[in-house]
C-alpha cells in the first residue's frame, strides 16, 4: 500500500491578494440593518394610525337611474356621535368609466347618532350603471 501526503498550495506573495484570516464580520451593517427595520415598522405604525383607520366608514345600500344625466345614490356613513361627513360619491356607466362624480356633506339627524342615512343625487353626463361611495371624511 502506498499513501499519498498532500501539502497545501503555496501562492506567490502578493500575486493573488491578501489571505483572508479566521475573523469575525464586523457587527457594524448587521446594527445599522436592525435600526432601519425598526424605523421603518415605527413609521409604518405611525402612518396606518394616522392615515389607515377612520372613524367615517361609509357603505352603499344602493342607487337609482332615474333619468339619462342623474344618479340618486343611497347610503350609510359610520360617524363619531354627532359629527357630519363630508362624502365623495360617483357614478359610473356599463363599461365602468365615471360619468358623474359630487361632494356632498351629510349631516345627522339626531344629535347623537353615529350612522347618518343619506340619499344624494349626482348628475352624469350619460346613463349611469352604478353609483360608489369614495370615501368619507370629517366635514369642513
Amino acid at each position: 500500500m502506498s499513501e499519498t501526503h498532500t501539502t497545501n498550495p503555496v501562492f506567490p506573495p502578493g500575486r493573488y491578494g491578501r489571505r483572508r484570516d479566521g475573523r469575525r464580520r464586523s457587527v457594524l451593517p448587521i446594527v445599522i440593518l436592525a435600526l432601519v427595520i425598526a424605523a421603518s415598522v415605527l413609521l409604518s405604525v405611525k402612518l396606518y394610525q394616522r392615515y389607515g383607520q377612520t372613524d367615517y366608514q361609509p357603505q352603499i345600500v344602493g342607487w337609482q337611474e332615474p333619468s339619462d344625466t342623474t344618479m340618486t345614490i343611497k347610503f350609510t356613513v359610520r360617524v363619531p356621535a354627532g359629527k357630519s361627513a363630508e362624502c365623495v360619491l360617483r357614478a359610473r356607466d356599463y363599461g365602468g368609466y365615471e360619468v358623474g362624480t359630487r361632494t356632498v356633506v351629510v349631516k345627522p339627524a339626531d344629535p347623537g347618532a353615529t350612522t347618518i342615512e343619506a340619499e344624494e343625487t349626482v348628475t352624469t353626463s350619460k346613463r349611469g350603471s352604478v353609483g360608489d361611495v369614495m370615501s368619507c371624511q370629517p366635514a369642513k
